[in-house]
């Protein structure tokens, strides 16, 4: 797990403010996949992950669709059978135990052998 070249970078966000871009707001559909997103989904622009994408992330703790919003990264979803980490990021002053994010993000990470890093 160390050695995850995608749980390395994403360990540098933890505890830090920043700002994901929804590129799959909360509601819409998978374009390949066609699940439904149940919390709102993105990127931090200009951070390139070990796929050669933008480094995703979940915005959780807000029930409603949104295009793009500042939060605190308050963990990392780990796939241990995928390396492309994705962040968890959360409005300023939010907490969220484990389970409730593995409950959060299961719409996706069902696919994945997915853990919380902290």
């Amino acid at each position: 797990m160390e050695n995850s070249v995608s749980l390395q970078l994403a360990k540098q966000y933890l505890g830090k403010e920043v700002e994901v871009v929804m590129d799959r707001p909360l509601g819409t559909k998978h374009p390949k996949h066609g699940f439904i997103y149940a919390a709102n989904y993105g990127f931090i622009r200009g951070v390139k992950s070990s796929d050669g994408e933008d480094l995703d992330a979940y915005y959780l703790g807000v029930q409603e669709s949104l295009e793009q919003a500042k939060g605190i990264c308050i963990a990392i979803a780990h796939r241990k059978n995928d390396d492309d980490d994705k962040l968890i990021v959360v409005p300023k002053g939010m907490e969220m135990s484990d389970e409730q994010i593995i409950v959060a993000i299961h719409f996706q990470e069902q696919w994945f052998n997915t853990i919380i890093v902290r």
